[in-house]
């Protein structure tokens, strides 16, 4: 995997080599904006990949396991019109997942958030805000965000949450070094079902059931009804194929809370 620090000694390398050769016999001008851009467009998709590992390790599945395992993950809640729905279903299939919540959210409906770990459920940070510009937080706002978003949680629960799934699955450095900070583990996932796009609900179920297997982390989100509609069905194919959802923390086995 490319990752950050190695990228940016590739890149000073090669524009000192180029200085170097500049000595010799004159190197193009057109030359240094190519390294740069290299540079620029692998960082940036480091950042927005967070499959990369580029900026930090996040944890992603766990293929080791022996279990025949997965763990469905639902960012940006608690939503009052759908995470009860998302909640029926995994009971009424015996299976349990990890709530990624946004801090506001669960600032506005502590019950929803009782009710998840009530039946079983596990919950992690999400951020305080999830705001679109998330990405370009210096590390104190970014400490400060994810602080919030636990004091909350603490305050309805009584769990301080060891858990953490970037906004959008952005990652740099700021991010980096909050997750430092705080002493956190950054969960990925390895099956994204991007049920938050035009996809319908066929072709977003297709996506997950070609791909998924053991020791897998699937995305998803309790914000809309063709989500619940593809969870049902879903769940039916888990049940089939005998893989059973679970927490994060089983799947991974690490902590949920301190």
């Amino acid at each position: 995997m490319l990752k950050r620090g190695n990228i940016n000694l590739l890149a000073i390398a090669l524009l000192a080599i180029l200085a170097a050769l500049n000595f010799l016999f004159p190197v193009p001008w057109w030359v240094y904006p190519i390294v740069l851009v290299f540079w620029f467009l692998v960082s940036l998709c480091g950042s927005f990949f967070i499959r990369w590992n580029y900026h930090f390790t996040s944890l992603h599945s766990n293929k080791n396991t022996s279990q025949n395992q997965v763990s469905l993950t639902f960012d940006d809640g608690p939503n009052t019109e759908f995470t009860p729905r998302v909640l029926e279903l995994l009971k009424q299939y015996n299976a349990k997942a990890t709530f990624f919540l946004i801090g506001k959210h669960a600032k506005k409906y502590p019950q929803l958030v009782q009710d998840i770990l009530k039946q079983g459920h596990s919950i992690g940070n999400h951020t305080y805000s999830h705001t679109n510009d998330f990405g370009f937080f210096g590390t104190s706002k970014v400490v400060k965000e994810l602080q919030t978003a636990n004091k909350v949680i603490e305050k309805i629960t009584g769990f301080k949450m060891k858990l953490y799934r970037p906004a959008f699955g952005v990652t740099n450095p700021s991010i980096q070094e909050a997750v430092q900070q705080l002493k956190i583990n950054s969960i990925g996932w390895n099956v994204r079902s991007l049920d938050t796009t035009h996809r319908s609900e066929e072709a977003i179920l297709k996506r997950i059931t070609n791909k998924v297997s053991k020791g897998d982390i699937i995305l998803l989100h309790d914000t809309s009804y063709k989500t619940v509609e593809v969870l049902e069905r879903l769940l039916l194919f888990l049940q089939v194929n005998n893989l059973k959802s679970v927490t994060v923390e089983e799947l991974l086995k690490i902590k949920a809370y301190e």
